[in-house]
Parts: C-alpha cells; structure tokens; sequence
C-alpha cells in the first residue's frame, strides 16, 4: 500500500496544535545547580538615581472628549505619563532591576498584594512592579466602566470589563515577564506596563528618580534601567560582602526631540 502523507498546510496546524507556534514560551526552571538563599549578615545594597539630560518632550494632553465621564473626573488636562520629570531633570517611572546575577538563588512570594488602581480613567500607577506568582489588585475608582486587559506575551493573557463600584479583580503571573502591557479597551488611551520578577530586587522610580535594591547577596550583577520611552540601559557591578555602593543612569534626549 502507498503510504499517505499529510498536506503541508494541515500538517503545520496539527504540529502549532500540539506545540502551540506563534507563543513565547515560558522559560525552563529546573536546573542542576544549587540553589542558595541570602544571608543577611552578608548582604549589600545599591543605590542611586536616574535622570533625564537634554530638553524634554513636548507632550500633549490626553483627549477624553469621547468620554465625558472621564473628562468629568479631571479637573486639569492629563498629560501622558511616557515621560514624568521631576526636579533637576530626576525621572520617574524607570524599572531598575537586577537583569543577571541571582539565578541560583530562589526567593518566597510576598503575601501582600500590589495595587493597580483606575483614577480619573488612568491607570495608577503608570509602571507595576511585582514578583511571580504575587497576586495583583486591580481596583476601578471611576463613576464608570472599563475593561482590563492583559496581553503578556509568556504568561496567560485575559481582558474583562469591570463596572464601577465593583469588587477589585485578582490575578497573578506564574513565569517572570518584562513590561506586559495593560489597556483598556473602553478608554485606549489608558495603559499601564507590569514587569514580573522572580526575584525582589527591583523599583520604579518616583519623580525623585531615586532607586533602592537593598539586601542583596554579594556577587557580580548586571544592572537594568528600562524607560518606556528611550529604552534600556545596563551596568555591570561587583557587590563585596556588606557592600554599598551607588550608580545613576542617566537617559539622554535624542537629538530630533519631539512627542
């Protein structure tokens, strides 16, 4: 009997049916290595400050005119929160994290929720900063309905509405993730960027432009600050037992400056 081949078309959908093509998968996390745990007495810390160099973008306030409960619940125009600078050109909103250095290390979830609120048809805050399986709050303080959705590209994505006075949405992210976009469907011009980490050392910036990552085991790191806007940046440091020591990132305008 001649044997029966399948048609290339149906053979790469049974194939993306069994080993889902076109998604990022997780990454592994079995290893042989050991796994080690901090010792306090040991542990050092970073720190420092990120800031901005050259003019500022021109940026233009947010048209909620389609939404009048939105425009309603500003009394000032919204301006985008790309790009947020504080004073003596300090950024805010810029995720500092340890990007390598800690991959034996294994570290427990926080108990406690991270909050992503919804005010005046933004979301609050701008940047969202958790570890791996730490469950987020998501919570609508608006007189009106919007829709939540998610769009990781390792971890499950969802989107679901959530009406005004309604009790805050729970969820949580299994596998560590950079900047997954969160939008509202309802008002698209709202999106906020969760960054999923396995490890704790990491922060968002304020309009001091200050960052912390205390507690850390001595080693050699690599250092990440991603900004939104102009990208990220790395710095590699060797931390000595009880070691402090400081850096500042510093995120330059290009030379087209525009909005």
């Amino acid at each position: 009997m001649r044997p029966r081949f399948l048609h290339p078309a149906l053979a790469v959908i049974l194939v993306c049916a069994f080993s889902g093509c076109g998604r990022q998968q997780p990454p592994s996390e079995t290893s042989s290595a050991p796994v080690f745990t901090v010792d306090p007495s040991t542990a050092g810390s970073i720190t420092g400050t990120v800031v901005f160099d050259g003019p500022p973008p021109v940026l233009r306030p947010i048209d909620m005119d389609s939404a009048p409960a939105c425009a309603k619940a500003n009394s000032s125009p919204v301006l985008s929160p790309e790009v947020v600078l504080g004073g003596n050109g300090s950024l805010a909103n810029v995720v500092v994290f340890v990007k390598s250095g800690l991959e034996n290390y294994r570290f427990e979830t926080p108990k406690e929720p991270v909050v992503l609120d919804q005010k005046g048809c933004m979301y609050e805050p701008h940047i969202v900063a958790l570890m791996a399986n730490q469950r987020l709050e998501i919570r609508n303080d608006d007189p009106t309905i919007h829709n939540v959705h998610s769009m990781p590209a390792v971890n499950d994505g969802w989107n679901k509405a959530q009406r005004a006075g309604s009790a805050p949405l729970e969820t949580s992210f299994s596998h560590p993730e950079l900047a997954i976009p969160f939008m509202c469907n309802v008002h698209p011009w709202m999106r906020s960027f969760v960054f999923v980490f396995s490890h704790p050392y990491f922060a968002v910036t304020s309009a001091s432009g200050a960052f912390s990552l205390l507690g850390l085991p001595p080693g050699v790191y690599t250092i990440e600050a991603w900004q939104e806007k102009y990208g990220v940046q790395d710095q590699r440091v060797t931390l000595a037992p009880r070691e402090s020591k400081t850096l500042s990132f510093t995120f330059h305008a290009p030379s087209h400056a525009s909005s």
